[in-house]
């Protein structure tokens, strides 16, 4: 794959957390970044806060606007030279209270995006030649942890789909690679503390301290640390890389 800049990169859940600081880098690194926000609002201002290129509003469970979204942003930068699928979300919940929907749930939203764009964009990166599939999956992809059962069940599947398709995908010049964070420090981890402060009534350090065990550094990873990977695995010298699961965790796993 021949990388001549500026890439059209386009990013989902790019408006905030691990999603904005990837759009960030990358517009950084002086591609052409479209941002992918769930609404045009939010997407808009994402776009004007960071410089980014282009804008469009998908809710990435809804195939059809999905599909939407990406030949709309292939229309207006061109075909898709990066993806970095990135939106994603968790639900906690013990044995009892996960039935047949919470896993469908988290399926629709961690799982199935990430092949709905990778069938829309393989078609023109196969046309360019080459290109890069990131999805930013989580150290729940590669092991377990309680009350997210679901979750670590759609990353898990993730993971497993990466493999696939790097495979299908490997004499075409398209990698597909996955990248695995570990607790980090957005509003995800954020609302998590939130929620587990309003239930259990325990202290917002003590809880934080719950999260932080994880990593064997002792802390969250930093946003950016996450968008640098993401970035090296699209990067001129990644070619040989793929169907990996690239785990930025601390040393956790």
């Amino acid at each position: 794959m021949t990388h001549t800049s500026p890439r059209h990169i386009l990013v989902t859940g790019a408006t905030r957390g691990i999603g904005r600081a990837i759009a960030a880098g990358f517009v950084a690194a002086g591609e052409r970044v479209t941002v992918l926000g769930r609404t045009q609002e939010s997407a808009e201002r994402a776009k004007a806060e960071l410089g980014a290129a282009h804008a469009v509003a998908a809710d990435v469970t809804d195939t059809t606007a999905l599909e939407r979204a990406l030949a709309h942003a292939a229309e207006r930068a061109g075909p898709v030279a990066v993806l970095v699928n990135n939106a994603g979300g968790a639900e906690t919940a013990p044995l009892a209270r996960s039935d047949v929907d919470t896993l469908r749930r988290m399926m629709a939203l961690n799982l199935e995006p990430v092949l709905v764009a990778a069938r829309a964009v393989v078609p023109g990166m196969k046309a360019q030649g080459g290109g890069r599939i990131v999805s930013v999956a989580s150290t729940a992809g590669l092991k377990g942890y309680a009350y997210v059962g679901a979750y670590c069940a759609a990353k898990h599947a993730v993971v497993g789909l990466t493999r696939a398709l790097a495979l299908e995908l490997a004499t075409t010049g398209i990698t597909v690679n996955a990248v695995c964070p570990g607790f980090t420090d957005t509003d995800l981890v954020g609302s998590a503390i939130d929620g587990l402060e309003a239930k259990t009534g325990r202290g917002r350090g003590d809880l934080l301290t719950e999260f932080t065990r994880h990593n064997p550094m002792g802390r969250l990873v930093r946003p950016e640390e996450v968008a640098d990977a993401v970035l090296w695995l699209a990067g001129r010298n990644a070619g040989a890389v793929t169907g990996q699961a690239v785990a930025v965790a601390g040393g956790e796993l």
